[in-house]
């Protein structure tokens, strides 16, 4: 077999140029490396950039979902519901609480948690709703917000893939009216900003972000780090039994480097997508991911769509393509492994929590529990997508992929 590429496509790599090492240089030299003044401007521009009232930056993005759990009150015995289609991060907050994570299967069409099927999954003990954005696709938030709010239910978005994403005209990370709700971002190293490890709840709940802030550093009444500067004081009090998750500056450095050429890094992982989906979506074997524009019916105008296409925003984190391994001789292991023969690395997103031997032991769960998360597992194989990557890398994946289909068809 002939070799796409002489040299190893990783999967994912960071955005990184001189401004990183430049920002990290000035917060070095600073003697400020952990939580200061450079993790308070972090999180001003980011709300700024999402349109939220507060941010408040931890280091990692399952840090920022078990604070905003903590923050509107989940107790053991509680139920929240989520999908099974996502990382651990998602269901394993839940259990910290020992409260239980209820799966709800997902739509087939995007991944995402099923509105339709949340309404049969409440029980007296729910207490809030997860979905999870999957791939940088936002869920369908219009539906699971009227359900939280019939049910007096909070939100606590998972949106580690959906930065920047719209939905129906707003960003994620604005607020949800009427209902307790906090969106929670990654800014893990293959995230499409990062710092290195990291994470940031926005919220425009007063009091979600309060509690966050002091729980985040060890349940101290102020903000601590202010304690060795000049206007600062040495006394503090423990209000609560709080947690170490708090960003340092040097984290927060990498994040504001990010944060500047955001817009460019997202551009550009739109315009692989255009190229992934033109250049597949003549192959019968395989089926390319769903594109906002498809939200709109066929039966709309052109100029309807596009106005609908403006709205609607896909962040790419992930390219999630599916085979139809009914027309391949080959199965979506062997795809893979094709593909790094031709030095083209891949992944899965993900193996369904219900699958894992914690959740199969502990629910005793079956794979057919949640059929539709399980078939497309099966078939999903995601394909190299972020901003360092030339033209040329791009064609390399694609003249892989076409080559592996052309020569295992049916």
């Amino acid at each position: 077999m002939l070799m796409t590429r002489s040299v190893f496509l990783p999967f994912a790599l960071p955005d990184i140029d001189q401004n990183e090492h430049d920002l990290i240089r000035q917060t070095l030299d600073s003697g400020w490396i952990t939580t200061g003044p450079l993790v308070r401007r972090f999180e001003r521009e980011f709300a700024a950039f999402v349109g939220a009232k507060h941010a408040v930056a931890v280091n990692s993005c399952t840090a920022a979902m078990h604070l905003a759990l903590e923050a509107i009150g989940l107790q053991r015995g509680d139920e929240v519901i989520t999908t099974p289609y996502t990382f651990a991060a998602t269901a394993e907050v839940i259990r910290y609480f020992d409260a239980k994570p209820v799966l709800v299967d997902i739509c087939a069409e995007d991944f995402n948690i099923d509105p339709e099927r949340i309404e049969a999954a409440i029980t007296p003990r729910t207490r809030a709703i997860i979905p999870v954005h999957i791939a940088g696709l936002a869920a369908r938030l219009d539906e699971i917000r009227e359900i939280a709010s019939r049910h007096q239910l909070a939100i606590i978005e998972d949106a580690a893939h959906a930065f920047p994403t719209h939905y129906k005209g707003r960003m994620i990370g604005q607020a949800l009216p009427g209902i307790q709700h906090a969106v929670c971002f990654s800014f893990y190293a293959t995230k499409t900003i990062t710092t290195g490890e990291g994470g940031m709840i926005v919220t425009d709940d007063d009091q979600i972000a309060e509690r966050c802030r002091i729980m985040a550093l060890h349940g101290i009444s102020r903000d601590a780090w202010k304690r060795y500067t000049a206007e600062g004081s040495w006394y503090y009090e423990i209000i609560a039994p709080g947690y170490k998750y708090n960003m340092t500056d040097i984290a927060a450095a990498i994040g504001l480097a990010q944060l500047a050429k955001a817009e460019r890094m997202a551009s550009r992982r739109r315009v692989i997508a255009q190229m992934y989906h033109d250049a597949f979506s003549d192959l019968p074997e395989v089926q390319i991911p769903l594109d906002p524009a498809s939200y709109c019916s066929e039966s709309e105008s052109q100029e309807s769509n596009l106005q609908e296409n403006k709205r609607q925003s896909h962040a790419w984190h992930l390219y999630m393509l599916r085979l139809n391994l009914e027309q391949l001789t080959i199965d979506r292991g062997r795809f893979i492994e094709l593909l790094k023969a031709h030095n083209i690395g891949a992944s899965v997103h993900f193996i369904p929590l219900h699958l894992h031997p914690y959740y199969r032991e502990v629910y005793k769960y079956q794979p057919q529990d949640f059929p539709i998360a399980y078939q497309q597992y099966l078939r999903e194989v995601s394909l190299p997508i972020y901003s360092k990557m030339s033209d040329e890398d791009v064609n390399d994946v694609i003249t892989a992929v076409r080559t592996i289909v052309a020569q295992h068809r049916r």
